[in-house]
């Protein structure tokens, strides 16, 4: 085997090992671009993972860049028990992807920041959950155990809010847009990896 043929092959399985991951979220006021950061940052620790962050109104505008990732973690405040009108009005944009299925297939998963601890989240979620479910997308759900119950202090434990549909996050709404528990920002890292780690045993497996 002779050298350049030798350069090309292993080129080549590193582009096919190559995962590319889109971290698409509206943010109005920084907190959930804070999460969405750290949710960026722990699917990036995996190895042969591409992720991007993405901004919900740039693609409102030109959803066929969707075409270029193999997954997508969504991410919206909650705002009046749903996605934000940013957030909604990317989500209507993709319907001539829908027509065409161009997005089947393809993993996806969900977050959300609140300013309380419940504020109806859960609902945000699930209209992201219905979303990706039309378009024919497989969901990842939030498979961390709250570690509060293994005695580790509620605002430093990791799912401190107990969701496992998606993740969840509250900052009050007068803080800064760091201003998450600690067991918050642990469960976005622990979160994003999880997905990208997912993403790679699901398409390894195809």
């Amino acid at each position: 085997m002779n050298a350049a043929y030798l350069e090309t092959f292993t080129a080549t399985n590193r582009s096919e090992q190559m995962k590319k991951l889109a971290v698409i979220y509206y943010s109005a006021h920084g907190h959930t671009e804070h999460i969405a950061t750290r949710v960026m940052e722990g699917a990036a620790s995996v190895a042969n993972t591409e992720v991007r962050l993405l901004k919900a109104r740039d693609l409102a505008e030109a959803p066929d860049e969707l075409l270029g990732y193999d997954a997508y973690i969504l991410g919206s405040p909650t705002y009046l028990g749903g996605v934000s009108g940013a957030f909604k009005t990317f989500m209507d944009a993709t319907g001539r992807l829908w027509k065409t299925q161009q997005l089947k297939g393809k993993l996806a998963a969900g977050f959300t920041v609140s300013s309380l601890p419940a504020g109806d989240k859960q609902s945000t979620l699930m209209s992201m959950f219905v979303f990706c479910m039309q378009h024919g997308m497989l969901w990842v759900g939030n498979p961390i155990l709250p570690e509060q119950h293994a005695g580790v202090p509620y605002n430093e434990a990791a799912n401190r809010l107990g969701s496992w549909s998606g993740l969840m996050a509250q900052s009050d709404h007068a803080a800064p847009t760091d201003g998450f528990a600690p067991g918050d920002v642990k469960t976005a890292l622990m979160f994003g990896r999880n997905f990208a780690e997912t993403l790679h045993r699901v398409r390894s497996d195809a």
